[in-house]
């Protein structure tokens, strides 16, 4: 058997547009398994769905029925200080990282039930484990949410053989993170955390999910997995 071979299966990506959500959808597809891709913004393929509004989401499910794999990659950032951040802002971060998260997660662990397992691969960051480098409270607030909500449904769901990790990325180029990455001072800063010289590729991450979402993980699970290039090992 092909370990990561995830041939037949059902997976539901979102976020999907570009980016992260998209080098992850395209790695599953490539992989064999059928693909449902969420985002908000328009893209081929994609289905337009407000991860932070629970009808959209679960009528969005209903219409796909099986669910074998989950990734919850939207998500947004307002890299603002916690002075200077509006509460709606605020707000509409956490609505998106953490309650549309979980939305999606308990929409498709009830398919995943019915069914007698799944896999569902949160994005979480670096910055859900660690203070960062930059100020950007709701990010990170949203993002060590992340972290310890893959935990406690990893224990809730384990019963029903569902499987619920991470992946903590670290700066990848996407644009999220263009403002960052265009300002050579910020990019010297984030190299200068950056032990092995080099940041990963959308299809780096895509890849870690794969892992977790795939039989050669069949043992693991509450787990997040930083591809970080050694920023964490600082």
């Amino acid at each position: 058997m092909q370990l990561l071979d995830v041939k037949g299966k059902s997976a539901v990506v979102t976020g999907a547009a570009r980016g992260i959500g998209k080098a992850t959808a395209d790695l599953l597809a490539a992989q064999g398994a059928t693909v449902a891709r969420f985002d908000l913004e328009a893209g081929e393929g994609v289905t337009r769905v407000d991860v932070a509004d629970e009808d959209a989401v679960n009528a969005a499910f209903a219409k796909i029925g099986k669910v074998d794999i989950l990734v919850n990659n939207a998500g947004i950032a307002v890299r603002k200080s916690s002075l200077d951040i509006t509460r709606e802002e605020w707000d509409k971060v956490l609505a998106v990282n953490l309650s549309g998260l979980f939305l999606c997660s308990r929409a498709a662990a009830r398919s995943m039930k019915r069914q007698g397992g799944g896999a569902i691969v949160n994005l979480a960051s670096i910055m859900g484990l660690s203070g960062g480098l930059y100020p950007n409270p709701a990010y990170q607030a949203s993002k060590g949410a992340v972290v310890n909500l893959t935990r406690a449904l990893a224990l809730e769901f384990a019963a029903d053989n569902i499987r619920v990790n991470a992946v903590a990325p670290t700066f990848v180029r996407t644009e999220l993170t263009a403002p960052l990455f265009s300002n050579p001072e910020s990019f010297k800063k984030v190299m200068d955390h950056t032990p092995l010289g080099r940041l990963p590729e959308a299809e780096d991450i895509a890849q870690a999910i794969l892992f977790l979402a795939s039989p050669a993980a069949r043992c693991i699970t509450g787990v997040t997995l930083p591809v970080d290039c050694g920023y964490l090992a600082r």
